[in-house]
């Protein structure tokens, strides 16, 4: 809970001669979470609570999201500090390493991942699912390079009639206009590493190969960057922790993951057991010592039907999410004493 997290959020500050902000998407199964422009407003709360300062640092733990909210989260920083710093705990993946490439510099655990940044559309207009009609397929940007790449280099296919018979088979099953936004994505994203990159490196050469890498070269969206990968081979700025700023990182990540169940299987069947089969999961995290926290939770009801089916009797559970949606859980220490300062005076 934020509570037991406030003296380890001050000795991580002491630390790092910084301010801390702490940004936390679950990956738990079932309620995954992802960076979204709706934290941008929760940001700017925290921001203006801690003010203008010399150094930020963002304490991140992500598998990713949305690639223009991680460049709205990085420009908002930069106005509130003059170096801004990325700690990772264990992964900040996707537009979790899009925002750390952003950063001055950044401290990695011995377990800490980056990955690559290659984005995925999902629009309306995306395939469906096989047997989940409401659901579309998330295509990726690299996946649409590598179908074309594979037929043109791999199975050395040279005229044009038969790659254009190769273009038109694909954008049957895959609609043109998201062929066409695969193209733009796949620019804008090249476009906003190199505006971030140059916090961290200044040869321009270097900064291409750096893109090059995290775009495609790496093969995979899941692979994963370790710190000696990130630092030796890639060139990025960063720092191992000591090992007491490893026992904070760690402290406040185990404390986090204790909240969010990192690790844990949602089982409706057991929250049968609790009263009325509610139950309530904190998904997300916004913290700071002088903003307090705020928590993205799904709250909802879990029911048992009976129905009957060609088959027989079978049981259903039910989940009737009843909300969603971030929650200002702790306030700070500061907003206490401002409060029972208020209830101390009268006016008249």
């Amino acid at each position: 809970m934020y509570k037991n997290r406030i003296e380890l959020y001050r000795q991580l500050e002491e630390a790092l001669d910084s301010k801390v902000l702490v940004y936390v998407t679950s990956d738990r199964t079932g309620f995954e979470t992802q960076i979204a422009q709706d934290v941008i407003d929760l940001f700017i709360n925290h921001l203006d609570k801690i003010g203008i300062t010399e150094k930020i640092s963002l304490y991140l733990y992500t598998r990713g999201g949305d690639t223009a909210a991680a460049w709205n989260i990085v420009n908002l920083l930069r106005q509130y500090c003059d170096k801004l710093e990325v700690v990772i705990p264990h992964k900040a993946h996707s537009a979790g390493t899009l925002i750390s490439i952003g950063a001055n510099s950044i401290i990695m655990t011995k377990q800490a991942t980056l990955g690559p940044i290659d984005p995925s559309i999902n629009t309306p207009l995306n395939p469906p699912i096989p047997n989940n009609p409401t659901a579309t397929m998330p295509v990726s940007v690299e996946a649409v390079k590598g179908y074309l790449e594979f037929a043109k280099e791999e199975l050395s296919i040279k005229d044009d009639m038969a790659l254009a018979n190769i273009f038109t088979k694909l954008s049957e099953s895959v609609h043109p206009l998201v062929l066409g936004n695969v193209y733009r994505s796949r620019a804008q994203i090249k476009m906003l590493a190199e505006k971030l990159l140059i916090n961290q490196i200044t040869d321009p050469n270097k900064i291409k190969q750096i893109i090059a890498f995290l775009c495609s070269e790496s093969g995979s969206h899941d692979y994963t960057i370790n710190r000696r990968e990130a630092k030796d081979n890639l060139g990025l700025n960063v720092i191992k922790p000591d090992d007491s700023l490893y026992a904070i990182i760690k402290a406040i990540y185990d404390d986090i993951g204790c909240e969010l169940g990192f690790g844990e299987t949602f089982d409706p069947r057991a929250m049968l057991k609790s009263p009325n089969g509610e139950y309530t999961i904190t998904r997300g995290l916004v913290e700071s010592l002088p903003g307090g926290s705020y928590a993205f939770v799904s709250s909802g009801r879990i029911s048992q039907q009976i129905i009957s089916t060609p088959a027989g009797q079978q049981q259903r559970i039910n989940d009737d999410r009843m909300f969603e949606g971030w929650k200002h859980e702790f306030e700070s220490e500061f907003d206490r004493k401002d409060d029972e300062a208020s209830a101390g005076t009268s006016t008249i």
